[in-house]
């Protein structure tokens, strides 16, 4: 696998992203050619457009709510043990401070610059992508969702 760093962090899931969604366009387009060649049945293929588009709204809420909701917590979960054995102090106290995407994007940091990046971000209120981009050494997350 390839060394991952700023530049090549986002992560793409080909059956989803691009079989799935590509299967949803295919549809759409399905339903524009209906509409277009039989325009006496447009309320049908419309009707079908509707149904393609509940379906997809539901599985993107339900995909984003359970998976992402437990990579948050293994996310917050991995931090405080890695400040825990880092410091031998609780982050709870600190993380109360923090946004969560900007826990999220301290768990690429080394366990060198973690603590000190802790406190930058506290004291400067760096965003997410000012602590991503802060990162000397990148701790790369290869197990996400």
């Amino acid at each position: 696998m390839k060394e991952q760093n700023y530049s090549n962090h986002i992560f793409y899931y080909w059956p989803h992203h691009f079989v799935y969604y590509g299967a949803v366009i295919a549809a759409y387009a399905l339903c524009g050619t209906g509409i277009w060649r039989y325009p006496d049945q447009w309320p049908l293929w419309a009707m079908i457009a509707m149904l393609i588009t509940l379906i997809v709204a539901l599985a993107f809420m339900t995909r984003q709510h359970y998976a992402l909701g437990l990579q948050d917590r293994l996310v917050r979960q991995e931090l405080r043990l890695r400040y825990y054995i880092l410091t031998g102090r609780r982050l709870e106290e600190i993380e109360k401070q923090l946004p969560f995407k900007v826990i999220a994007a301290l768990r690429f940091a080394s366990d060198e610059e973690l603590e000190a990046l802790i406190a930058r971000a506290m004291s400067e209120r760096l965003t997410p992508d000012q602590v991503k981009r802060s990162i000397r050494s990148w701790l790369p997350d290869t197990m996400r969702v």
